[in-house]
């Protein structure tokens, strides 16, 4: 289990919000699990959107009115009869705090609410609730999360990511009606978390050398590439003639194991060298260097990889990062990295 101080650092990596003074206490409190922490971090964002205003957007709205608004919607009209009461039913934008982002905010609170975290955290967020008098709740495992962001709602961003880390680690149980914390970040979603704090933390942390999130184009040899699928990096750092492509895992076992055999994830291993040989193509006969690594977290397992393969002229690097560790080690592993394959 990693350190839930720990999932805090690769969450401000991830976010770099979080490193604004705002929220400077919670990286020194200590919390008993991921969602207290969630919780915390939801609680201090939606105070400081609340100092800057609970974003607005025009939600368009059918009612009947005395007066007219936007445009009259006959057939509704008449269906209800509406012009019995002097009234006609019209169809208008409204600018309102009822938005689709704070629907999500207040709805994720009263979920939190309902879960088992602390009585302190509870309270914080019942007092935030009333602000949210004006806007609507919304069913949380209904929600849709492909959301279009802009200069208006950018402050946003981290804290709907946080919601869906919420909704996504709590589960529903009838036992007793209580909304219970289950292993918070699973595989799946531990995993994206894995790959954007190892790729900001290069962009912070190093900026001698470019990282990105890159994809590779395919070499071919007569232009056809109908269904082939799209080449999407993790993680690829460059510097000079050098690049380095790393495809983040975080997975359960770091091996796969057959007749008492320990082997690597021969899925990882095919697309790292497929990767690699497709860049190092793309450069022709430029001089270049293009090695790849596979970056697994490490897990309690006693068999753990850390080997280099020489194959076709490039470098195949695979072993593991300790998410155990202080941070300052962590961050230690991920400088040697850099150190190993640019100086």
């Amino acid at each position: 289990m990693i350190p839930v101080q720990n999932i805090y650092y690769m969450l401000a990596y991830a976010f770099q919000v979080l490193n604004e003074n705002g929220y400077k206490d919670i990286a020194t409190e200590q919390f008993d699990n991921v969602g207290e922490l969630c919780a915390a971090i939801l609680a201090k964002g939606i105070s400081v959107q609340l100092k800057r205003g609970l974003g607005k957007e025009y939600v368009s709205q059918t009612e009947p009115l005395s007066s007219l608004r936007g445009k009259i919607d006959i057939a509704e009209s008449i269906k209800t009869q509406s012009m019995l009461r002097k009234q006609l039913v019209c169809t208008y934008d409204d600018f309102t705090v009822n938005s689709y982002m704070n629907r999500i905010l207040k709805s994720t609170m009263e979920l939190l609410i309902r879960s088992d975290i602390s009585k302190v955290r509870k309270k914080d967020l019942r007092k935030l609730l009333v602000f949210f008098g004006d806007v609507d709740s919304i069913d949380v495992y209904d929600i849709n999360w492909r959301l279009q962001y802009n200069r208006n709602n950018q402050s946003y961003r981290m804290l709907i990511s946080i919601c869906y880390l919420v909704v996504k680690g709590l589960l529903q149980t009838n036992t007793a009606g209580i909304t219970k914390l289950m292993d918070f970040l699973d595989e799946q979603r531990m995993c994206r978390l894995y790959e954007k704090f190892i790729l900001e933390y290069y962009r912070r942390e190093h900026p001698e050398v470019k990282a990105s999130a890159s994809q590779i184009p395919w070499q071919l040899d007569d232009d056809f590439g109908a269904m082939l699928p799209v080449m999407q990096s993790d993680i690829m750092l460059s510097k000079g003639s050098a690049t380095l492509i790393i495809d983040a895992k975080y997975y359960g076992h770091t091996t796969q194991s057959q007749y008492g055999v320990n082997t690597l994830h021969s899925g990882n291993l095919y697309q790292i060298f497929t990767y690699v040989k497709n860049k190092d193509a793309e450069y022709g006969d430029q001089p270049h260097t293009v090695s790849g690594m596979l970056l697994y977290a490490q897990t309690d397992e006693v068999v753990q990889p850390n080997h280099v393969y020489h194959m076709s002229g490039n470098k195949i690097t695979v072993r593991t990062l300790d998410l155990n560790l202080p941070f300052s080690d962590i961050a230690k592993q991920l400088d040697g990295i850099v150190a190993t394959h640019f100086e």
